[in-house]
């Protein structure tokens, strides 16, 4: 049992939870189930016997949660034809969060020192000491911060995130967390710190040298602890005027910059009940928060989920350490040393190297530099606490002597999602390119769906993952990150509906303000929500986001007028094709304008669905007439009488055929001409974040398999596997991000970790793996693997809502062999070459081409 997209239940933010449950092996199908909800108090319910096959996201059955109530749940359910039920689940907890903003008592709290509000800032740290008069039975914290923070309770650290509260649009969202800190706490003295830091919040952020300050001044905790004695009476430990503040031994820290931390001024029992405070403590600042604005996560935190060993150490000539991780990601070190009081360590990192050296030009006015002064009270171990490099390469200066095994460690952050899908062929460049794709989400999922870790952006910008959301789908569980993120997307929507390109917004960037509607970025709104929908069956997200979505296609029918036509404006159209410039990358081979009123179609059949999914029928009827009206003025005004398109390029034809604007004629006419362009460029690249997710389906869908395969396994420059032979393990952002002959992209704009070209990877779960959702939440699957480029076996998994579906398959002297498997409670169809449809239960199943196609004969 599961609630909404939650890893847990604790702290859940709405007071009726939908709930998921898994069924038991071999159940089949569900033909009812029965709920089971324990109260606090003892109060227990059960719905009885529920007909029906729901088990995603499935109603609350109780009255709603209040403010802290726990709720243990469990099911049963019974299968077609059973007299009895299953034995019952597990008992999964929901514990509310406080759902009413009176429930706060806590005030944001801060240093009360002045500060150049201009100037990188000393962190400071925050403490209360409080005592305990008795047991306690249960204690919850829940905090939030203007800025960062990591919360101590008696010398030890509560919770595990980083990066915390995350990035929202502060002024109308701010995440606190819930945490049990019932074990952190003993009966008499006691004492609750935090570390802050200055984030998004008031740190430096965006481009050319940032924007400081973009919500607020102040760095301040948000924190109220609560705790129950044995006996039933309460305790609220608040942010509050009682509350001190002093610097900490962190002396700068910024996402961009890097952090410098002196040794010499950390005392270990600042914390801890006890501590005599020093005059460096005082009073703190108290500011002020709309309680209204504090919102439970819908999503999981940023945590440490992997550690790397470098493998390898090169010690220099003038002594300092270079060290391969031999994997770009994003985290930062932690090292363990010993020196003399005083001593600087510097830490520096790069993406990639260029003449042995770090190559830090790619990261413009992000340093990227962590600084760490040793106390000289012997072996320490110290990581940075508010900062995040991308990277694989680190220079460290100032080490004393030696840099032994197991000194350093990368440790890898990113949003601590499920990971829910799986692919691997015989090809072992692709499935280096698959893994680049994986390392590329994990790097590019912090908090928001970013464009880069490494750089001075870091941006959520909206066409990215507008390309790569069916990807990020596949890969992991998503869902509960970027609903969360969408929700943001529509508090910037502009009352016009203008979707920015970025979200949150840095105001004041030159380039990007005034904010103007752009293809392709701006139809997130309405694309994204439909894709998660069908991925995750969550038809509460489409509804939600409805309303942005109406208002984007809205903006854009007035634009394009009466001709249907969206030709005026700014667009960045096919972005980085490689034929453009490298100073001007939307200077691509296909008309601007051909791409926004082919995503104007898009958008418009896209919403038209979704009002029908949400039986908004008149909605439905009108924008599915608007669709088809831009069709005809895209194919009157795009479609020459030939058949070809006036951009005769890659990326017209695989938009116009992928987004279903052509006549039928018309479609045998342009995937054959397609396929003509990539054959005569020798398959290699030739196009950017528009075109790329979509040549492949393009060149499939129309009879060309062979020659999406010859676009797979080139490696010739540019492709998809070229950068896998220059030992890329990320996607790059430029197909040529590096140069054949080591040298870089002269772009100002080159990063080797951005995942919009990696979209191609759900091409390969569905058309190399064979795994399709055809109905949402993979509640129907079509296993149709379409074998080619020399690929000999396949083996995908995907970790659907219901359980489990996966495929493997491998060619044989007759045929294809596949072993299919479909989750409980989903029904499936074989489709494999040459064979007719086969329809499959839930189980196991083997499939041999050669014994279907005989059989059908």
């Amino acid at each position: 049992m599961s609630f909404e997209h939650l890893p847990d239940g604790l702290g859940i933010g709405v007071p009726a939870p939908r709930l998921t449950w898994t069924l038991p092996p071999g159940c089949g199908f569900q033909e009812a189930y029965e709920l089971e909800l324990d109260r606090d108090g003892g109060t227990v319910r059960r719905t009885g016997r529920v007909q029906g096959a729901d088990q995603v996201l499935v109603a609350w059955p109780g009255e709603p949660l209040t403010s802290r109530e726990r709720v243990a749940v469990r099911v049963r359910v019974w299968s077609p034809g059973a007299a009895e039920p299953s034995a019952w689940s597990e008992r999964s907890v929901a514990e509310a969060g406080l759902l009413d903003p009176a429930d706060w008592r806590a005030v944001p709290v801060g240093a009360d020192w002045d500060e150049d509000p201009e100037a990188a800032r000393r962190p400071a740290r925050v403490r209360r000491d409080f005592r305990l008069e008795r047991p306690v039975s249960r204690a919850r914290l829940y905090v939030s911060a203007h800025g960062l923070y990591e919360v101590e309770i008696n010398g030890r650290r509560v919770g595990d995130e980083a990066l915390a509260p995350g990035w929202t649009v502060y002024p109308h969202r701010l995440r606190y967390r819930t945490h049990d800190v019932t074990g952190h706490l003993t009966e008499g003295a006691n004492t609750i710190g935090a570390w802050l830091g200055d984030g998004w919040y008031r740190g430096k952020y965006g481009f050319d040298g940032g924007t400081r300050n973009i919500y607020g001044t102040d760095q301040s905790l948000i924190a109220q602890l609560e705790i129950t004695y044995d006996d039933g009476t309460a305790l609220v430990v608040a942010t509050d005027g009682t509350w001190t503040a002093a610097p900490g031994p962190i002396l700068t820290s910024g996402l961009y910059e890097g952090e410098t931390y002196d040794a010499r001024l950390h005392d270990p029992g600042w914390s801890a009940p006890g501590h005599a405070e020093s005059g460096d403590w005082g009073p703190v600042r108290v500011g002020s928060r709309d309680p209204a604005t504090l919102v439970a996560p819908s999503g999981p935190p940023v945590r440490c989920t992997q550690e790397v060993s470098p493998v390898s150490v090169t010690r220099l000539d003038d002594g300092r350490h270079l060290l391969d991780f031999g994997q770009n990601l994003v985290g930062r070190l932690r090292v363990t040393v010993d020196g003399p009081e005083g001593a600087e360590i510097t830490i520096r990192h790069a993406e990639v190297l260029q003449d042995g050296e770090l190559a830090t030009r790619p990261l413009r006015e992000a340093y990227a530099t962590d600084t760490l002064i040793l106390s000289g009270g012997g072996p320490l171990t110290w990581e940075p606490r508010f900062t995040l490099h991308g990277f694989r390469h680190a220079e460290i200066t100032g080490w004393p002597g030696a840099l032994p095994p197991g000194a350093v460690t990368a440790r890898v952050y990113h949003t601590d999602m499920h990971r829910t899908g799986w692919f691997e062929c015989s090809d072992p460049l692709v499935n280096r390119l698959h893994d680049n794709v994986v390392w590329s989400m994990r790097g590019n999922f912090v908090d928001i769906p970013t464009d880069c870790p490494q750089r001075d952006e870091r941006l959520g910008w909206t066409g990215d993952i507008q390309v790569f959301a069916p990807t990020a789908a596949f890969l992991y569980d998503c869902a509960g990150m970027l609903d969360s993120w969408l929700t943001d997307v529509g508090l910037e929507q502009l009352p016009d509906g203008t979707i920015p390109w970025y979200v949150p917004v840095i105001p004041g960037e030159p380039m990007w303000t005034p904010i103007q509607p752009g293809a392709a970025w701006g139809d997130v709104a309405t694309l994204t929500p439909w894709t998660l929908y069908r991925r995750f069956g969550d038809l509460g997200l489409l509804r939600r986001h409805y309303p942005m979505a109406k208002a984007w296609v809205d903006l854009v029918e007035r634009l394009a007028g009466p001709t249907r036509l969206w030709d005026t404006g700014f667009q960045l159209g096919d972005w980085l094709d490689p034929a453009a410039p490298p100073d001007d990358p939307a200077a691509g081979r296909t008309d601007r304008y051909l791409v926004a009123t082919a995503y104007f179609a898009h958008s418009a059949r896209h919403l038209a669905l979704s009002a029908t999914e949400l039986g908004e029928v008149r909605d439905a009827e009108r924008y599915g007439t608007l669709a088809e009206e831009v069709a005809d003025a895209f194919r009157r005004r795009y479609v020459t009488d030939s058949g070809r398109m006036t951009s005769d390029s890659p990326t017209a034809y695989a938009v116009a055929l992928v987004f279903g604007l052509l006549t039928p004629q018309q479609r045998r006419t342009a995937g054959d001409r397609l396929a003509r362009l990539v054959l005569a460029d020798d398959a290699r690249i030739a196009t950017g974040f528009v075109g790329t997710p979509l040549i492949c389906d393009a060149l499939t869908d129309t009879g060309h398999l062979d020659v999406a395969y010859r676009l797979l396994t080139q490696t010739e420059c540019p492709s998809w596997l070229y950068p896998v032979t220059m030992g890329a393990t990320t996607i790059w952002e430029r197909w040529d991000s590096m140069r054949p002959d080591g040298t870089l992209n002269p772009g100002g704009m080159t990063s080797f970790n951005h995942y919009a070209l990696g979209a191609v990877a759900d091409w390969l779960h569905r058309t190399v793996g064979g795994i399709t959702a055809t109905a949402p939440g993979y509640r129907e699957i079509v296993f149709r693997p379409r074998p080619g480029g020399g690929i000999g076996w396949a083996r995908t998994r995907h970790d659907t809502p219901y359980g489990t579906a996966s495929l493997a398959w491998e060619t044989t002297g007759t045929g294809l062999i596949a072993h299919a498997e479909v989750p409980d409670g989903c029904r499936a169809t074989a489709e494999l070459p040459g064979c007719p449809p086969v329809p499959l239960g839930p189980g196991r199943h083997v499939l041999d081409s050669a014994k279907l196609a005989a059989g059908a004969a």
